[in-house]
C-alpha cells in the first residue's frame, strides 16, 4: 500500500465532513426555489403632508388649554346611529338613525334630545351632578346620578352623561395632572388615488398622581395630526386605569362659528357601543339660559331611578 495515500483520504474524509452538513443545509432551500441572498422590490414611497407644525409639550397643551378656556357653550345639530355588540353571543344590533341636538353649556350643563320620523325618541338633560331622561313613546323616564355606581345589565343604562360631554369637547389638562407627549409616524392608504401618506403625530398623554402611591393612573392620550394640529382621536381612561371611552374625529369643516369635525365616532368597549354621529351645524359660545337644560316628564311616565 502506498504510504502517501493514507493522508490524502484523511484529507478527504475531513472534506465531507464538513461539506456535507453544509449541503445539507443549502440544497433544501435551494430546490424549492428560496434563494440565500437578498433581493431588492420597489415599494410605493409615502407622500408627506405639504405642512407640518412643530410644537414643544408645553406649547402643545398651552394651545389645547387655550381652545377649552375659550369655548363655553355647543350647540350641535347631528344624525345620531347606535350599535350595540354582544360579542359573547355572536351579535350586534344597528339601532336606526334619529335626528338629534346637542347643547352643552360649562361646567357640566348638557341636553340631548333625539327624534325619529319627526316625534320625540328621548329628551335628556344634566346638570353636571344628576340627569333626567324622558322616553315619550315607552312613558317612561329615567332619574340617576351622573356618577356610574353599580352596573347594569342593560348597557345603555351605564352610559352618564360625562361621556357625551368628553367627546364632544376634549378638555384642557387639569391642575395637578401630568403629561409628556411623544412623536409618531404612521401610514395611511388612500385606495382610490392608489398613493400612500405619511401622517405625522403628537400624541398626548395625561395621567394623574395616585393617592398614597407613586403610581400615575393614566386619564386621557389625545392624539394630534401634525398638519392643523386638531386632536383626530382621544382615549379616556376611568378611574381604575381601564379603557372607558374611544373617540375618533374625522373631517374637520368651517361651521358658522367653529372649526369642527363633521364626523364623531364615539366607542364604548366596556359596554360594547358604538355611537356614530354626522354633525350637519355647530355653533360655539352661544347663549344657553337654564330653561333650555330642563327636561318635562309627561304626567303618567314610570319613573326609574339608577344608582
Amino acid at each position: 500500500m502506498n504510504a502517501f495515500r493514507r493522508p490524502a483520504s484523511g484529507r478527504l474524509a475531513v472534506g465531507a465532513a464538513l461539506v456535507l452538513p453544509l449541503l445539507a443545509f443549502v440544497l433544501p432551500p435551494l430546490l424549492t426555489g428560496c434563494s440565500l441572498f437578498p433581493t431588492t422590490r420597489k415599494l410605493p414611497i409615502p407622500k408627506p403632508p405639504t405642512v407640518e407644525q412643530t410644537l414643544s409639550p408645553d406649547a402643545l397643551v398651552d394651545e389645547l388649554n387655550q381652545r377649552w378656556e375659550s369655548l363655553n357653550t355647543l350647540t350641535a345639530t347631528v344624525e345620531i346611529q347606535a350599535t350595540v355588540t354582544k360579542s359573547k353571543e355572536g351579535k350586534a344590533t344597528d339601532y336606526p338613525s334619529v335626528h338629534g341636538n346637542i347643547l352643552i353649556r360649562k361646567p357640566g350643563a348638557l341636553r340631548v334630545l333625539g327624534r325619529y320620523l319627526g316625534l320625540l325618541a328621548f329628551d335628556m338633560a344634566s346638570d353636571g351632578k344628576d340627569f333626567v331622561l324622558s322616553i315619550p313613546q315607552y312613558k317612561k323616564a329615567i332619574k340617576g346620578s351622573n356618577n356610574l355606581r353599580k352596573k347594569s345589565d342593560n348597557a345603555f343604562e351605564n352610559l352618564r352623561p360625562k361621556f357625551f360631554m368628553d367627546a364632544m369637547m376634549v378638555r384642557g389638562v387639569e391642575k395637578g395632572d401630568r403629561y409628556s407627549v411623544t412623536q409618531d409616524t404612521f401610514t395611511v392608504e388612500d385606495a382610490a388615488r392608489k398613493h400612500l401618506y405619511s401622517v405625522p403625530e403628537y400624541v398626548l398623554r395625561i395621567t394623574r398622581p395616585k393617592g398614597g402611591s407613586s403610581e400615575d393612573l393614566p386619564v386621557r392620550v389625545v392624539h394630534f395630526h401634525r398638519d392643523d394640529l386638531r386632536p383626530y382621536q382621544q382615549d379616556v381612561y376611568d378611574n381604575e386605569g381601564k379603557l372607558e371611552t374611544q373617540v375618533f374625529y374625522a373631517a374637520y369643516q368651517d361651521f358658522d362659528s367653529a372649526n369642527y369635525p363633521s364626523h364623531i365616532t364615539i366607542k364604548c368597549p366596556q359596554e360594547e357601543i358604538e355611537i356614530n354621529l354626522t354633525v350637519d351645524r355647530v355653533i360655539e359660545n352661544q347663549v344657553l339660559k337654564d330653561d333650555q337644560f330642563v327636561v318635562a316628564i309627561p304626567d303618567g311616565a314610570t319613573v326609574q331611578n339608577l344608582d
